[in-house]
């Protein structure tokens, strides 16, 4: 019995690296563009503290990036970052429109890559090196979105690169 969970284990692996190294079929932006997993209930997740939270999506972050190294566009990494949420049982919506304001007049609307359990925002990139506007980016997408924590991760290093922004207007940001 040992010997095939270690078995399966090693198919998994080689599935994966597979998946990276081959093409296949497209992935459907579509399929997964609101994705809750309903194995994990609503219940356990509003147990989970933003902490956890973080940890679970820079653990799937760097699953991602040990398979697939640096060198892609970012829309490889988000397709690829979705699917490991999934996996995570970690419940996300992908660009989701939200609203600008300037002196309460719309005036545009912006997407940030990932929402995970209505309460983090994931910011994506894939670039040589993290600049301060890629940081107020995210900075400013965590404010209007009014959520408590943002993550900058950025896959176009050598070496995966996190940042954890706390939104300023809400308090004990890394409690809840």
């Amino acid at each position: 019995m040992v010997q095939t969970k270690e078995r399966n284990i090693e198919l998994e692996d080689e599935r994966d690296l597979k998946c990276a190294a081959e093409p296949q079929a497209p992935y459907d932006d579509q399929e997964i563009l609101k994705s809750t997993n309903p194995a994990n209930p609503d219940a356990d997740k509003m147990n989970m503290t933003l902490d956890q939270i973080t940890y679970k999506i820079n653990g799937c972050a760097m699953k991602v990036h040990n398979t697939l190294g640096n060198g892609f566009q970012e829309v490889i990494y988000q397709r690829c970052l979705a699917i490991e949420f999934e996996r995570a049982a970690l419940g996300f919506v992908r660009e989701q429109d939200h609203a600008i304001y300037y002196e309460g007049i719309e005036v545009g609307t912006r997407r940030a890559d990932f929402v995970v359990e209505d309460r983090v925002i994931v910011e994506l990139k894939a670039l040589i090196n993290l600049e301060d506007v890629h940081l107020a980016q995210a900075k400013n997408y965590v404010v209007a979105y009014d959520k408590p924590v943002g993550l900058l991760i950025n896959f176009g290093a050598r070496s995966l690169q996190f940042k954890k922004i706390f939104n300023p207007k809400i308090k004990e940001s890394s409690k809840s």
